[in-house]
């Protein structure tokens, strides 16, 4: 399924790589074994996302899957819609059906780059599932990989936010969202996009956001990278890239390890939502390394008491596991905890400590 004009025949290096990379993740997709399975690509307009749905297209057919797009207006700039109608049309000249266009409405609540981002996946897994799309796929590089190593360096979250853009995730119970650019066997860059758009005559929309240093991102894009690139050398990109792989490894490693020793505390919980942990559990997760004590308090919290704890929380109920001496209780939001010889107690703490 190519679109007119496009000329197998013609050499193309840099589309090609942006090729292999939407082939190897229709091979997992088709591999799910539904019959025909819908992909769509999230087509904004830039060279990114051009890229991405050029390559969709060409894959498609051979790989045994229908391929469509849909593309967000997210109605923040003026002429958004125009913007996307032509994001579309291009689409629609690739050959790519459906081509759904989906305005959103964009939260005024949080910073802006997290309310466009919710709004955008909101709308992703809305049409996946009124289309039954088995995936959507976006057209985040590797260059976005390293940008968003660095801003979870500079928010100091752990290893889950270094651990960078997962390249798979569920986008809804029967969708998946695919980053084909971001596979750590490829290095498919801003560049090889944009070389990728040249090589086929595309003309990508350029996002006057992207060059707006009122966002973090943009910052980090046009000054901080550059800056270390110079200092370090050209290899800054790909090794920020690959810390996040190795990170991801590691989270998920201790994800899962996390995950073990929680279903094996036998934690009771008791009316009026009361976490009891009794010394058998005490001492499993004294026993335990702190990076896994630490998950474990954290998935506590918000799976009992639906509180997202800082780090400075979590550690001061680590404390009553490691290093209780007698002290009395600590509040973190959302919870009272007690200690005593025998148990930890976590309570909902409905109103202020010093009420």
């Amino acid at each position: 399924m190519c679109w007119p004009g496009y000329r197998r025949s013609v050499e193309h290096p840099q589309f090609m790589q942006v090729r292999r990379a939407v082939r190897r993740a229709l091979a997992d997709v088709v591999g799910g074994g539904e019959a025909d399975p819908l992909v769509l690509v999230g087509v904004s307009g830039g060279a990114d996302s051009l890229a991405l749905a050029a390559a969709l297209s060409a894959e498609a057919e051979a790989a045994g899957a229908l391929a469509g797009a849909l593309v967000v207006d997210h109605g923040l700039q003026p002429h958004s819609a125009d913007v996307a109608q032509r994001a579309a049309g291009q689409a629609e000249s690739f050959g790519l059906d459906p081509v759904v266009v989906r305005r959103v409405s964009v939260r005024a609540d949080g910073g802006p780059e997290a309310a466009a981002r919710a709004a955008r996946y909101d709308a992703f897994a809305s049409v996946a599932s009124a289309h039954g799309a088995a995936a959507v796929l976006t057209a985040h590089t590797r260059d976005d990989q390293a940008e968003q190593v660095l801003l979870g360096l500079a928010r100091g979250s752990g290893t889950r936010s270094i651990a960078g853009i997962p390249v798979a995730r569920a986008l809804t119970e029967s969708t998946r969202l695919l980053r084909p650019l971001l596979d750590p066997a490829l290095d498919i860059t801003r560049a090889t996009t944009v070389a990728a758009c040249v090589e086929l005559g595309l003309e990508p929309w350029q996002d006057p956001h992207n060059q707006d240093p009122g966002y973090a991102r943009v910052r980090v894009r046009e000054t901080v990278l550059p800056l270390l690139v110079e200092q370090l050398g050209e290899g800054v990109r790909a090794g920020l890239a690959r810390s996040a792989d190795l990170a991801r490894e590691d989270a998920l490693a201790l994800d899962e390890w996390a995950d073990r020793v929680l279903r094996e505390l036998g934690s009771a919980e008791q009316p009026g939502g009361v976490v009891v942990l009794g010394p058998e559990s005490i001492g499993a997760l004294t026993a335990v390394p702190a990076a896994i004590r630490q998950r474990v308090i954290h998935r506590i919290a918000a799976e009992h008491f639906g509180a997202n704890l800082s780090r400075q929380h979590t550690l001061a109920l680590a404390r009553l596991v490691t290093d209780w001496r007698g002290r009395g209780p600590a509040f973190v939001p959302g919870i009272r905890a007690t200690r005593t010889r025998e148990a930890l107690t976590l309570a909902p703490q409905l109103t202020s400590p010093r009420g």
